[in-house]
C-alpha cells in the first residue's frame, strides 16, 4: 500500500481564476492544500499510517454534456482534484439530460439512455452537476469541500479487482471485503473510456471539435442499479462478470469503476485498467 503523506497543494485564487468564471473569493475550507506544510512555511514529516488502514475513495459522478458550455469548467475542477488527491478521486462523466449530446451521421455523441435516466433519478435541474459519493447534487464551485471531508471519513470496505479483455469480451472480477463489520447494499460496475475526441461548446460560445473527454461513462456492466451485495466482517466476496466490446469503444482507453453504496452514500470504490 502507498505511503498515505497527504500533500498540501495550495490553490491561490488567481489560479482559480483562469479555470472558472468568476474569481469569486474562496472560503480556507475550499483550497486544495497539503497537510505536510506547518505554520510558517516549515515541513513537517506526518506519522506514517498503519498498513492496515484502508484508503477511503471518492466518487464523484460529473453530469456533463457537449452542448453544455460550462462543462469545461467543471472538467478543469476534476484536473484540480486529481493534482490534489490522485486516484483517490475518481471522477465519471455521465452524458445524460438536456445539454448531452445523442450525435448524428457527421459528429460523434456521448450521450447515453442511462445517463439521462440517471440525471432524471437524481431529479438534477441543470448541469454541470455532480454527485459527491451520492449525496445531494452540487454545483462544480462546491466539490472541493465536500470531497475533501468524504476523504477523510472511516473505510467500511476493501475494493479490488482486474479486468481483460479477450476474444471481444472483457472478464472483469471485482473483490469486496469487509473492513469491519457487515456491509450491505448494491455492487455498481461500469465502463469508462478515456480519450475520446469529440465535439465540446466551450465558455466562450465557440463549438470545439477537438475537444477530449475523458473519464466517460459507456456502460454499466451488470445492469442500471448494480446488484445485490452483503460482506461481513472478515468475509471477502467476489463476482465475475463479463462485458462485450463495442465497436466504437477504443480497447486501450477502457477502465472499470465498481463501487458499493447504500442509503447512506458510496461506501467505496475502486478503479483499474482493462488489460489487452
Amino acid at each position: 500500500m502507498r505511503r498515505r503523506h497527504t500533500h498540501y497543494i495550495y490553490i491561490i485564487v488567481s489560479s482559480l481564476c483562469l479555470f472558472l468564471s468568476a474569481c469569486d473569493p474562496i472560503a480556507d475550507a475550499d483550497r486544495l492544500y497539503d497537510p505536510m506544510i506547518a505554520d510558517g512555511g516549515q515541513k513537517e514529516e506526518q506519522p506514517e499510517e498503519p498498513s492496515k488502514t484502508v484508503r477511503r475513495i471518492v466518487l464523484l459522478e460529473d453530469f456533463t454534456g457537449q452542448r453544455c458550455t460550462n462543462c469545461p469548467k467543471a472538467a478543469d475542477v476534476i484536473d484540480l482534484l486529481h493534482e490534489a488527491f490522485g486516484d483517490r478521486v475518481v471522477p465519471v462523466g455521465i452524458h445524460g439530460g438536456p445539454l448531452a449530446f445523442a450525435g448524428n451521421a457527421k459528429t460523434l455523441g456521448l450521450k447515453t439512455d442511462i445517463g439521462d435516466e440517471y440525471y432524471s433519478h437524481w431529479h438534477l435541474e441543470y448541469q454541470p452537476v455532480g454527485l459527491v459519493n451520492r449525496h445531494e447534487p452540487l454545483n462544480y464551485l462546491d466539490w472541493t469541500t465536500t470531497v475533501k471531508e468524504e476523504l477523510y471519513k472511516p473505510a467500511t470496505l476493501r475494493l479490488g479487482g482486474s479486468a481483460v479483455l479477450a476474444d471481444g469480451a472483457i472478464t472483469i472480477q471485482v473483490t469486496v471485503e469487509s473492513a469491519g463489520g457487515t456491509v450491505a447494499g448494491k455492487l455498481q460496475v461500469w465502463l469508462l473510456e478515456d480519450g475520446i475526441k469529440a465535439l465540446q461548446l466551450m465558455p466562450d460560445g465557440t463549438a470545439n471539435q477537438d475537444y477530449i473527454h475523458n473519464h466517460v461513462f459507456r456502460a454499466s456492466v451488470n445492469g442500471t442499479w448494480g446488484e445485490d451485495i452483503s460482506v461481513s466482517e472478515g468475509e471477502t466476496v467476489q463476482r465475475i462478470m463479463t462485458q462485450p466490446l463495442a465497436t466504437d469503444w477504443n480497447p486501450a482507453q477502457l477502465d472499470i469503476v465498481a463501487f458499493v453504496y447504500n442509503d447512506s452514500g458510496v461506501q467505496q470504490v475502486a478503479k483499474f485498467q482493462v488489460k489487452l
